[in-house]
Order: structure tokens, then sequence, then C-alpha cells
């Protein structure tokens, strides 16, 4: 995709979108309701023109190419299967559209996929008989079957119940690495994302914000959105006030915190607040998407970090700062401290809990701060 704009009666679902995927990739594209992440898969799969820009596969435009002339698989969120066909009929039902060579195969190709999908024995069955995560098995099924060159998911797993979620998703990716298809994933779940992804497009409010590794958008991200979007997170802003060649500076400040962080070899010394205010995160501008790799500007101006609760440390030795305890959650694992510094929320992730109303001092290494453009 490049430059793709969609524009419906005046309001602008994409704006600027360009976005490579490449041969065999899991890509994902995630981010909240109504950022346009649908729209995407839509155009792509070319139910719907773009208003501006192109849409190419393997190099050439599909301006104009309708959606069964583009090779292309889709599965819906509602997984759309017809009810007055049988688990074997609906899965057949794409090779109607196939070569001809595929359709002669047509028996022998169902009962292939339905294996692929653990439904082997299943043919003659109703889709109300299935439970959702078999109708979701079968939707996958009969998108394979024509053999598409592109494999399309709106939020497959949505409907389906966390643990299922969890199962089904592992499978999907085992399925498309097995045969190696192209695939363009949608979800609002950034846990999912993370997990399935070769790569992910995190996007916000139309456009693109960063593309990138799972681990890369975790421990990287690029804009204040993402920092705030995906996964947990502590984000702080500040002003720089000193550079320094080594870690372990003294600060004191009231109010503020004179916290340090690192970007690259240089440790920045930066008179910080927390920032956790969820209006703040909804209003944040969109970012450029820069790559994660580009270090932010420091002119004097406001700058931004985050550091994720895993790597926050009750009595940590550098950044000390006191905050008190509110709340927890166990979650097996681990626990999700919440805790108040200075009127602001800041989350911890530890093997235990403090008792609420404690005061703890935590602390952080200033290389586990991520820096970004505030």
């Amino acid at each position: 995709m490049e430059d793709v704009r969609k524009v419906y009666a005046g309001t602008t679902a994409l704006d600027d979108v360009s976005l490579r995927v490449r041969d065999g990739e899991f890509f994902t594209l995630v981010g909240p309701s109504g950022c346009g992440k649908t729209t995407t898969l839509r155009l792509i799969a070319g139910f719907e023109p773009p208003t501006e820009g192109s849409i190419q596969f393997d190099g050439e435009s599909v301006a104009g190419v309708p959606p069964e002339s583009r090779n292309v698989g889709v599965v819906f969120q509602n997984y759309a299967l017809f009810p007055h066909m049988s688990v074997a009929e609906n899965v057949g039902y794409g090779l109607r559209f196939a070569d001809r060579e595929r359709r002669r195969g047509r028996e022998e190709r169902i009962s292939e996929l339905l294996e692929l999908v653990d439904l082997a024995g299943m043919e003659a069955r109703d889709p109300t008989e299935l439970s959702g995560g078999q109708q979701q098995r079968v939707a996958l099924a009969r998108a394979l079957a024509p053999g598409p060159r592109l494999l399309l998911l709106d939020e497959p797993m949505s409907a389906l119940d966390a643990r299922l979620r969890e199962r089904l998703r592992l499978q999907v990716k085992e399925i498309q690495s097995e045969l190696g298809i192209t695939t363009v994933y949608v979800t609002h779940d950034q846990e999912e994302a993370l997990a399935v992804s070769d790569r992910v497009a995190v996007m916000n409010a139309g456009r693109v914000e960063q593309i990138g590794s799972p681990r890369e958008v975790y421990q990287r991200p690029a804009t204040r959105f993402v920092a705030s979007f995906v996964g947990d997170n502590n984000l702080f802003e500040g002003k720089l006030v000193d550079e320094h060649d080594k870690s372990e500076v003294a600060y004191e400040t009231e109010g503020l915190r004179r916290l340090h962080v690192r970007v690259g070899e240089t440790v920045f010394e930066v008179d910080a607040a927390a920032d956790d205010s969820a209006s703040e995160r909804e209003s944040a501008q969109v970012g450029s998407g820069s790559s994660p790799s580009q270090s932010p500007r420091f002119d004097g101006g406001s700058v931004g970090f985050c550091v994720r609760p895993e790597r926050l440390e009750v009595g940590g030795r550098e950044n000390r700062f006191e905050a008190t305890v509110r709340e927890a959650e166990f979650l097996g694992e681990t626990t999700r401290v919440h805790l108040d510094w200075n009127g602001r929320a800041v989350t911890v992730r530890a093997p235990e809990s403090p008792p609420t109303g404690e005061t703890v001092e935590l602390g952080f290494d200033p290389a586990d701060a991520h820096v970004f453009e505030w």
C-alpha cells in the first residue's frame, strides 16, 4: 500500500497509509476500535476502492480488479458460514471459483483441509451443530480451499472465550507457517498480535504509528500512543537537564524527580513527572510512525520515556523514588501492583505485593527506559 487514503462521506478512515507485507509473512494490524484496521483489510481484499493511493500485489496495481479475481482468501469476524450447507459444502464453496484442476480434486481437497484444521469426520455436520471454535476453523478451511496467494483474517477470534482464543491463535499460526501463505491479520488484542506475528503495524486514528517485530514494538515504541497502547506501561514526561557518561548520579528534587535514561551509550538526566492519564492518552497526537531505531531529538523541549512494569523494581538501586501501594491484582505467576507517586499512577509487576497503604521505594536501570518524542 502506498499513500492510501479512504474517505467516507467527508470522514477520513485512512490517512496516508503506506506499508509493505513480505512474501510468506504473518503481518498483523492492531489498534483500538475505529482506527482503520478493517478498512485497510477491505481495501486489500477489493471490497472497496481507495480514495487516493495505490495497492499492489507483487508490484502490480490491483486497481479495478474485483475481489474474486484477486486470489485472496478472507475469514470474517462472524465467519459468514452458509447455514443451509454442510461443513464439506462450505469448505468446497470457494473451489467453484478455482481453476479446473482444483475443481477436479474437490473432494480430496476438502478432506485434506478438514484434516489440517482438526475437523476430519465432520464433513456432514451443519454449521449450527458446531462450537464457535469449530466454526472458526471451517471458515479458515473455506478461505484456504482455492489456494489463495493472500489470506486476510478480520478479528476471527473476537467471539471466542480467552482460553479457546489462545489455543486457536497458535493453531492458525502453525497452519500459516506450514502453508507459507502470506497473511494479514486484524485484531484489537495486543497480546494476540504480539504472540502470532512476524511483524506488527500499530494503527491509530487512520494512520500507522509504527511497524516492527513484536519485540521492537513492545520494547522500543516509536510514539507516545504506541507506548501507552501496547501492553502495560509507565509513561513519564520531562525536560532534558543534563548528559552524563555514567549512570550513577545523585539526584533529589521536590515534586519532580531527576531521573536517568540511556539512549545508546549516553545517559541523559531528565526532570520527570509520571503521566498515566487515560484522557491525555486518547488525545495524544498521531505520530509519524518513525523507525524505532531512530533516537528522538533533544532540543530542550519535552521528552517522554516509558518503563515497563516488569522493569520497575521494589528497592531498585538506581532512579529511586517513593510511591504508595494502592491495590494489587494477583495474576497467578505474577502480581500487578498499582501505586501512587505524587498523585500519578505507577504500575509494577512483582512476585508479591507489599501491603496496601505502605510506602515503598522503586527504581529502574537507565537502560530499561525507552525514550521517545513527547
